[in-house]
């Protein structure tokens, strides 16, 4: 809303089936003050009618306009932008898709300036509870007492909410196996539909074993090479294809973080599936396996928890970048926040249910570095409990970072 009362042209983008559609109808409302008109280019009519002729398509709306699924008529953008120079009315415009519109260049350049991008991940565990959550904002002020509460949150249901995600359709459903056919469904509509709306990929089962193997190594470091090797895909054609499943929000990338900001990006990035049932369902790991499979929890488990601090950073009042750190011997931290102002929030991830000197190595030295910027760092657990780990660490349990949604 706020977007849309200063900018001529604001963009949602996020996944297919994350709720982009249905958020955008609630600016449809007749003769209200959200009141616009809806097109899809889902329609077979109206993506014909925009690709035949952009400029009276987009001349013909008398007011403001939601336009969902907009990256599948890429030529509509230039006549976009000439309205917007033509009429810079702010909210004229209110576009939506499934793809990452940075990743199309005419679209891009053709509205740079003018253009809001919002990105709309799968719901957090807050917006599936019906609460807020502001971890990062908490984290960021050193008076909070995180440990005035317990958590609840136990393995059994820390295990669910990883294999049932925040795809709306997916969480709706509470047996697994109907859980499972929709995350098929899924994976099927992407690589038949929406790969091939932005790429000339036509290569369905290689895409779909890339799919997979990137599931299985999320939250490790990205090896190009390897991952060349595992999938039988050259490396020209790899960079492609990954591209590709960047720009449709099933994976990200965690860049390493430096106190050389030169550094920064030569150092290799961490890969994470952006939905963590998602993730599981190509893995084959359900809540059994997750009890039992160590290596496998502890990936996604890092996952799960990059992911929800992903979307909160989304919505946060103190806006944050988000890294991974490895030190010159090797220490590592999995989750690194920096602020505008260069203050940074550590955050290791891990299920063991003690907590020793070697989980804080890396958070500690990165204390003794950088000093004051550094505000504190924080070991997740599977416990109940907040403890003190010396000066400006402490362990909290992995449910803190939910602990809006819980009150």
């Amino acid at each position: 809303m706020e977007a849309l009362h200063d900018t001529p042209v604001v963009f949602l983008r996020g996944a297919r089936q994350t709720g982009k559609t249905t958020l955008a109808r609630t600016f449809c409302s007749e003769g209200g003050p959200r009141s616009r008109i809806y097109v899809s280019m889902d329609s077979i009519t109206t993506l014909a009618a925009a690709e035949a002729d952009p400029v009276g398509f987009v001349r013909g709306f008398g007011g403001p306009v939601v336009i969902d699924e907009a990256q599948r008529a890429p030529g509509i953008m230039l006549a976009i932008k000439d309205e917007v120079d033509r009429e810079r009315t702010p909210g004229r415009f209110f576009l939506t898709g499934s793809a990452d519109v940075l990743a199309l260049p005419r679209v891009a350049d053709s509205l740079a300036g003018r253009m809001e991008l919002l990105t709309l991940y799968p719901l957090s565990q807050g917006e599936i509870s019906g609460a807020s959550e502001d971890f990062i904002d908490r984290a960021f002020d050193p008076g909070f007492a995180f440990g005035s509460t317990e958590q609840d949150l136990s393995r059994e249901a820390l295990f669910a909410a990883i294999c049932r995600g925040g795809y709306p359709e997916a969480v709706s459903r509470k047996r697994p196996e109907r859980r499972g056919a929709w995350f098929d469904s899924y994976a099927a509509t992407l690589v038949e539909r929406d790969v091939r709306d932005i790429s000339n990929i036509h290569d369905k089962s290689s895409m779909i074993k890339l799919i997979s193997l990137m599931a299985a190594r999320s939250a490790t470091l990205f090896n190009q090479s390897e991952l060349s090797r595992s999938s039988g895909i050259a490396m020209s054609t790899l960079s492609r294809y990954i591209s590709v499943l960047e720009a449709l929000f099933l994976v990200w990338f965690l860049p390493a973080w430096s106190s050389n900001l030169g550094k920064r990006l030569v150092k290799s990035p961490k890969i994470h599936f952006v939905d963590s049932g998602f993730a599981s369902h190509l893995c084959g790991a359900d809540e059994t396996r997750l009890r039992n499979d160590h290596t496998a929890v502890g990936r996604l488990v890092e996952s799960f928890v990059a992911g929800e601090i992903l979307k909160q950073s989304s919505w946060t009042r103190h806006p944050v970048r988000m890294f991974h750190y490895r030190s010159q011997n090797g220490d590592e931290i999995d989750l690194l926040l920096e602020d505008r102002a260069g203050r940074v929030v550590a955050l290791e991830i891990k299920m063991a249910e003690t907590i020793t000197g070697r989980d804080t190595r890396g958070m500690a030295g990165l204390r003794d570095e950088i000093g004051e910027n550094f505000v504190s760092g924080i070991v997740l657990h599977p416990g109940r409990e907040a403890i003190s780990l010396g000066d400006r660490l402490l362990a909290l349990p992995i449910g803190a970072i939910f602990d809006g949604a819980r009150q």
